[in-house]
């Protein structure tokens, strides 16, 4: 049997009263929970020394919303759990909770919070728990209604575990449909254990998306899976011919054809200048 919690049962049932318990009283899971809390704030890209209100998406028992207090921010927590919800009144959490499935949408009015975090729960949206749960539709519109809820200059983060290529496309390809633009970073890609993803998304501006942990600047576009709104994009997403983001997608088609490509570096797509 698969070890993925998301393989096992739904989360409301996966997260029953007794593994709500053991997972907060955990502390490995404790401490990992607060380094990718810690990380997501670091990629939300908030001003300095200004309280922010954030959604904690997939809040569970509170662990993520106790690192935000520290960082001196006000939060709501949403989750599917009931028991997990439970375990985080027990802690006093000051966040409010929220019992709510996000494959049926945010409930929040438009424009109310400064930015959104979540670690380790969107990979549950992937499940069809229920005959009625198409993923596809449930990402949608969960990304639709969390867009709605955000200002237009705040940026929502989340920490997942992807299974393979595929679930990064749908997910790229369904935020950008509700109206967000950027991608997925990949700290330390070339190590086994360290390995994380985040989906980083931004509802305005022109903003690059953050440097990745343990890459080389130099190789920052092989660590990063873009899905930006930008100008090289032509009216359905797809980049203008003879763009740097043009060639890129065509050599990597080529690599994944196994043709013979040459290595992408800082100088593909750069123009000439006509001078010798």
């Amino acid at each position: 049997m698969s070890k993925r919690p998301e393989h096992q049962a739904p989360p409301e049932l996966f997260y029953n009263e007794d593994e709500a318990r053991k997972y907060t009283q955990n502390s490995r899971i404790i401490d990992i929970q607060a380094q990718m809390t810690e990380r997501c704030i670091e990629l939300l890209v908030l001003p300095d020394d200004t309280p922010s209100l954030l959604l904690d998406i997939g809040c569970g028992s509170g662990l993520s919303g106790s690192v935000l207090e520290e960082y001196g921010h006000m939060w709501i927590g949403l989750d599917i759990s009931s028991a997990m919800l439970d375990v985080a009144l027990e802690r006093e959490t000051e966040g409010d909770l929220v019992l709510a499935d996000m494959g049926e949408g945010v409930p929040f009015k438009a424009g109310s919070f400064d930015g959104a975090v979540s670690v380790s729960a969107l990979q549950w949206l992937f499940n069809a728990d229920k005959k009625s749960h198409q993923p596809v539709k449930r990402l949608y519109k969960f990304f639709s209604t969390l867009y709605a809820s955000l200002s237009r200059s705040a940026r929502a983060v989340f920490q997942f575990y992807p299974e393979n290529e595929s679930q990064l496309d749908l997910l790229t390809t369904q935020a950008m449909k509700a109206g967000f633009y950027g991608g997925v970073v990949v700290d330390y890609p070339n190590s086994a254990k360290a390995k994380k993803f985040f989906l980083v998304l931004m509802t305005g501006g022109a903003a690059p998306l953050p440097q990745a942990l343990g890459t080389e600047e130099s190789d920052n576009s092989l660590q990063i899976k873009y899905a930006r709104r930008e100008a090289s994009k032509g009216a359905r997403g797809k980049p203008l011919k003879n763009t740097r983001a043009w060639l890129i997608e065509k050599k990597e088609k080529r690599r994944k054809q196994g043709k013979e490509t040459k290595p992408d570096t800082k100088y593909t797509g750069r123009k000439r200048s006509g001078r010798f």
